[in-house]
């Protein structure tokens, strides 16, 4: 059976559009306009993934998120933010209440498609071996293989599996332990400055503007 999403946005033209594009995909739909019904409406439909609008009068999306995350039974369910506001302070809000993913407007219905299917086979657990990056990049994991507009780049393992980390959520952005953690691992031990090393390996290699600075924080792969 196809997947069943909840659309909580409190602008009926907003839940008409995402509503008629992902159902066109074969999605099964339903909606909910403001936090507290969306959920009654999660609990009553038990969705595989819930696409939250942030900015909605009373309970918003972020508290409407945390209290997602309480229940024994949704905690399973993806989430993506959808919303307006794109600034790294609100991102990594949306992150900290347990998003999956977070898509700003406006989304085409290509993206937006691509997005929540690559956000429900990571729930699944499938990775696939080739992924697209923005950019022009794409990574074979099997062949651990990189190519920038159809021409390759030698990377060392730990700047593919950098990249890779940050690529599979453009606009996401990662914090420095979770780096550490997920690309080094928990029995290495290295400093600060390696993932920094890395970064500025990376944007040599693919531009600059590719890889975003969260001061403070860590990094983001550019949208």
């Amino acid at each position: 059976m196809n997947p069943k999403i909840l659309i909580v946005d409190d602008e009926p033209d907003t839940l008409e559009f995402l509503g008629y594009n992902l159902r066109k995909e074969g999605f099964r739909v339903v909606t909910a306009s403001d936090g507290a019904s969306a959920l009654e409406m999660a609990k009553k439909e038990f969705p595989q993934l819930v696409l939250l609008d942030i900015m909605m009068p009373g309970m918003d999306g972020i508290e409407t998120c945390r209290e997602l995350r309480k229940n024994e039974k949704l905690k399973g369910v993806m989430v993506i933010f959808l919303t307006a506001r794109n600034e790294d302070y609100s991102q990594i809000a949306g992150f900290d209440a347990g998003a999956d993913d977070y898509i700003a407007k406006p989304v085409r219905p290509s993206v937006l498609v691509s997005r929540v299917k690559a956000v429900l086979r990571r729930s699944a657990g499938i990775q696939e071996p080739r992924i697209s990056i923005p950019g022009g990049i794409v990574m074979d994991r099997e062949k651990f293989l990189v190519e920038k507009n159809g021409e390759s780049i030698i990377l060392t393992r730990k700047e593919f599996e950098l990249l890779a980390l940050l690529g599979s959520r453009p606009g996401k952005v990662f914090r420095r332990e979770e780096i550490l953690e997920r690309v080094w691992g928990n029995d290495v031990i290295v400093g600060d400055r390696t993932i920094d090393v890395h970064i500025r390996k990376l944007r040599e290699k693919f531009g600059d503007g590719c890889i975003v600075t969260v001061k403070g924080i860590g990094y983001r792969f550019r949208e």
